[in-house]
């Protein structure tokens, strides 16, 4: 797909499909957006004319402009023409079945669906699809037209064509793919995520730290090497000559016991306001937009820092 002969549809313009929309403008491409929303229009383009700096501070591709994007509440005008339709609706396998079964009606038959589904199996999303080879994952993270990584895979029916079409486009947009080869509730990212989040609120309702001491502990502590180098090669750094294999054999043994150790996620909401008020507390003497936009700023940063050394994958 080059961008010349590629139009792109996004179906959803919630963040994460503003972010997809930003994204895909800033590469150039052309854009139809769709959202039944009430004013789904006007905040869609307001997200974009607000993101828009950050995307030109990474940069932009020839022919990118805000003026690419169309919008319409017609979900078959949206799709008719795409090759490439980003969904973004909620996160509900009835409205997922319902938006491709809309989708289908419309879009050409080789048109690739990818869902931007967070922890929802393509396998599940593709049922009852009258094309589900063509149905695949491109889960991005938020904000997603900063953070690089999109999780791309295929349910039972999906084509590995298809999947691997799908991830060779996000790579050319400059997004960095990762293949999902098995389905897996949430599949990767946001499994490691709500590993360290069940763990981290353990450690509050146990009484162990506060919320503000927590959140402190990995923005300040293996966070920081975790934005550098993921969790294998960062045990590996740890190992010095002997590497992860030294690592694991002298701390397996203490790690074993410390995972023995780990709570688990509660089982009902008790947990949430005690959790809820230790964030108000830690964000008190803070302005928190302000926080985001600083946060946004480091990110840009440091994908421009990583962009500039060749031996950081």
């Amino acid at each position: 797909m080059t961008k010349r002969a590629c139009n792109i549809a996004v179906v959803g313009t919630g963040v994460i499909g503003a972010g997809w929309a930003t994204h895909f403008l800033a590469h150039g491409f052309a854009v139809t957006a769709t959202d039944p929303g009430e004013g789904a229009q006007t905040r869609l383009r307001g997200w974009i004319d607000d993101s828009w700096p950050a995307v030109e501070r990474l940069g932009l591709a020839d022919g990118a402009s805000r003026d690419n994007l169309t919008f319409t509440t017609d979900l078959s005008a949206a799709v008719r023409h795409a090759d490439f339709i980003q969904e973004s609706g909620p996160e509900r396998l009835d409205v997922k079945h319902a938006l491709i079964a809309d989708i289908e009606s419309a879009a050409k038959v080789d048109a690739i669906i990818a869902s931007s589904s967070s922890g929802l199996s393509v396998s599940e999303i593709q049922r009852g699809a009258k094309h589900p080879e063509r149905i695949v994952l491109g889960h991005p993270f938020n904000p997603s037209h900063i953070i690089p990584l999109v999780e791309v895979g295929g349910g039972t029916l999906t084509s590995t064509e298809n999947v691997a079409k799908a991830m060779a486009f996000y790579a050319s947009t400059g997004k960095k793919t990762i293949r999902i080869n098995k389905e897996v509730k949430g599949h990767i990212a946001n499994r490691l995520q709500v590993a360290l989040w069940q763990e981290a609120i353990s450690l509050v309702q146990r009484g162990v730290a506060s919320v503000k001491d927590v959140d402190a502990a990995i923005a300040y502590g293996p966070g920081l090497r975790w934005a550098l180098l993921g969790p294998f090669l960062n045990l590996h750094a740890s190992g010095g000559a002997g590497g992860i294999t030294h690592v694991l054999r002298h701390l397996g043994p203490a790690q074993r016991e410390w995972a023995r150790d780990l709570g688990t996620y509660p089982e009902n909401d008790d947990y949430i306001e005690p959790i809820a008020k230790g964030v108000d507390a830690e964000l008190e003497p803070y302005d928190f937009p302000e926080m985001l936009r600083q946060r946004d700023d480091l990110l840009l940063q440091l994908l421009e820092a990583k962009r500039k050394l060749s031996q950081i994958p």
